[in-house]
C-alpha cells in the first residue's frame, strides 16, 4: 500500500490563514467538517485547483508524485461533470480495452458507451464518473462528497462500490464530506477539521464511539447516533 504524509498544508490570503493542517493517509481516510471548515480548500490544494489569489505552502512525503496521472477525482455532482451532448464513450481518454475493463469494475455494461448522459440513471452516471476516475493507473482517489446528489439506496450502492475498488485496486482514498454517516463503513481513518485546523483524528470507529471534542460530538449528533454505527 502506498502512503501520503501531508507534513504541512498552509493556505492563506492577504495575511489571513485559512487552512493550517498536517495529516497522513495510509488507507481509506475521511476528511470531515461543516461547510467553510477548510476541507474543500484542502482538496483543491492537492488537485492544484486553488485560485491564484490564495497563497499555498504544501509539503508532503509519498512513494509517488501527486500529479494528474496518479490521482483520480470524483466530483460532488456527477450530473454536471459530464457533457450532456457527448456520448459516454467520448468522455474517456484511454483505449477501448481499458474502457471495457473499468466499466466491468463499476458493474456497467458496455452498451452505456453509445448513450448520452441524460439516457442514464443517477446511479449509472455516478458509476461512469467513477470509471473515468480510475481509467488511468491511479494510486490515489479523491472524492468530493460524491453521494450528495444521490438517493439513499444509490448512495449505499456507490459507497459499497468505492470500498470494493479501494480494496481490489489497492488505492489510497481521501473522502471529503460533511456527512459522517456516508463514510462510517468505508473509511478506516477519520480527520475532523474545523476553521482550517485538525480538531480530531484516529480510527473511524474509535472517534465515532468515543469523540473527544465538542465539535466532533456535534457532527456525530447531527447525522446519526452511535447505536447506528455499532454492529
Amino acid at each position: 500500500m502506498s502512503y501520503i504524509n501531508i507534513n504541512k498544508l498552509h493556505i492563506s490570503t492577504k495575511g489571513k490563514t485559512l487552512v493550517d493542517i498536517s495529516f497522513n493517509i495510509k488507507t481509506s481516510t475521511a476528511l470531515v467538517g461543516e461547510s467553510g471548515s477548510g476541507k474543500s480548500l484542502t482538496l483543491k490544494s492537492i488537485l492544484k485547483l486553488l485560485p491564484s489569489n490564495l497563497s499555498v505552502d504544501f509539503e508532503y512525503e509519498s512513494d509517488f508524485e501527486l500529479e494528474n496521472k496518479n490521482i483520480g477525482f470524483i466530483p460532488q455532482n456527477p450530473f454536471t461533470s459530464l457533457s450532456p451532448m457527448t456520448k459516454i464513450k467520448n468522455h474517456f481518454f484511454v483505449d477501448n480495452k481499458r474502457v471495457i475493463e473499468v466499466l466491468k469494475l463499476v458493474d456497467l455494461d458496455e452498451n452505456v458507451l453509445n448513450k448520452f448522459p441524460n439516457q442514464l440513471s443517477g446511479g449509472q452516471i455516478q458509476r461512469v464518473v467513477i470509471a473515468i476516475a480510475i481509467s488511468k493507473d491511479v494510486k490515489f482517489l479523491l472524492l468530493d462528497e460524491p453521494t450528495t446528489a444521490l438517493d439513499l439506496q444509490n448512495r449505499d450502492n456507490i459507497i459499497s462500490l468505492i470500498k470494493k475498488l479501494q480494496e481490489n485496486l489497492n488505492l489510497l482514498v481521501l473522502f471529503v464530506t460533511h456527512d459522517i454517516d456516508s463514510i462510517k463503513d468505508l473509511c478506516d481513518e477519520i480527520i475532523i477539521i474545523n476553521k482550517g485546523l485538525v480538531i480530531e483524528t484516529g480510527k473511524t470507529r474509535d472517534v465515532l464511539e468515543n469523540p473527544k471534542s465538542d465539535y466532533t460530538k456535534k457532527l456525530i449528533n447531527s447525522t446519526f447516533t452511535n447505536k447506528n454505527f455499532r454492529e
